[in-house]
């Protein structure tokens, strides 16, 4: 592969070069590559063309360091086009899953402008944070999935293990149980025979669940309305998703996108039905020549703060920077309810653990105190 992409730099820009794309066999687009090996591959592209150094050149450089895999025969691919004349945007584009259309656009708008090497660091930034809020959100969940699942352990174990040693026991001296110790080793005893049931029922609505959201429609919309109205929760994600939109939109409309474009573009991005809708009707109300407020207001997907600054933006033709104000202070926002959330939920999981093993406590050993009762007397 470098050698080829050798000659192919050196050739000159005409009929061989041609030859040699046309003679280019087509790879299967479907491979998948790290999200930061993409982002790290921009932060150095536009590290060394803002270097002066020829784009082509650069693309050779950075194919030839990155280590074996997808990515870097996405690279081989991309030089090779760009050698032959193609314009990055363009060649980039034939690879979706690591070029989305909001880096092609962002490229495509650097090209048109001069500014690649800008437009380069801008994107890496972009993509730098959108990858910082996901790992503040996974890592801030390692630890109540860790207590989830050791809890999940002990359930099992006690129900299939501890509850029928003590059923057999009472059994044996014909004690008169509480209610309590009836529900638990009839729990026990339904799980037992019906584990198929027990596993099998919660992991058929997962599935159902996750078939029926890929599906999308009302089932998807319904849910994802639900998730903004969640406890606690629903206003981070509602927070969450403006920051994307904030972010995307400003930082294609200061890249020089259309505002059109970056609407279409944010739109694809959105992960929530709720905001998609939300950006389709602004997407109606600018093809219309009217403004973006307006339908930011009627969508009920923003807050009155964040149209209200959307606003004083186009009043001042600082919509661009209007927007990435609100993208920067809400992420503080998101941050600092999220790692509020987690402090609360943390000690509310071993809440609950706490109350169910001191159930199964007092509903196991109530009634070996009055079997021991029962032998001291006689």
């Amino acid at each position: 592969m470098a050698k080829r992409i050798q000659r192919k730099v050196s050739a000159p820009k005409g009929g061989g070069g041609s030859q040699a794309k046309a003679a280019k066999p087509q790879k299967p687009q479907g491979r998948r590559v790290s999200r930061q090996a993409v982002t790290d591959f921009t932060l150095q592209l536009g590290t060394l063309t803002s270097a002066g150094i020829p784009l082509v050149r650069a693309l050779s450089i950075l194919h030839g360091q990155a280590p074996k895999g997808p990515f870097k025969d996405t690279l081989g691919d991309v030089t090779e086009d760009v050698a032959a004349g193609t314009p990055l945007s363009e060649a980039m584009a034939k690879h979706s899953r690591a070029f989305n259309s909001l880096y092609t656009s962002m490229v495509h708008a650097g090209e048109s402008g001069g500014l690649l090497d800008t437009i380069l660091e801008r994107l890496a930034a972009l993509r730098e944070r959108a990858a910082d809020v996901t790992s503040k959100v996974r890592s801030a969940m390692i630890y109540p999935a860790v207590i989830v699942l050791v809890s999940l352990v002990v359930v099992s174990i006690v129900v299939l293990f501890v509850i029928p040693r003590f059923q057999s026991i009472f059994d044996t001296f014909d004690v008169e149980l509480p209610q309590s110790t009836r529900i638990l080793l009839g729990t026990a005893e339904f799980s037992g025979q019906y584990w198929y049931v027990v596993l099998g029922v919660p992991l058929l609505l997962i599935v159902l669940h996750m078939v029926l959201m890929r599906a999308g429609g009302a089932y998807r919309r319904f849910m994802h309305r639900l998730l903004f109205k969640v406890p606690l929760m629903g206003p981070v994600l509602q927070k969450g998703e403006i920051v994307g939109f904030s972010r995307t939109f400003g930082t294609l409309i200061q890249a020089g996108v259309p505002h059109l474009d970056a609407l279409g573009i944010t739109r694809d991005t959105a992960g929530n039905v709720v905001m998609t809708e939300a950006v389709d009707d602004i997407r109606v109300s600018v093809r219309e020549g009217e403004g973006i407020a307006q339908p930011m207001t009627e969508s009920g997907a923003f807050d009155d703060l964040v149209c209200n600054m959307v606003e004083v933006g186009e009043e001042t033709g600082e919509l661009d920077g209007m927007l990435l104000k609100v993208a920067d202070s809400y992420e503080v926002q998101v941050d600092r309810k999220l790692e509020n959330l987690f402090k609360v939920l943390e000690p509310a999981l071993l809440v609950v653990m706490a109350i169910f093993v001191g159930f199964v406590v007092v509903a196991l050993f109530l009634p070996l105190l009055s079997i021991m009762d029962s032998i001291g007397s006689a």
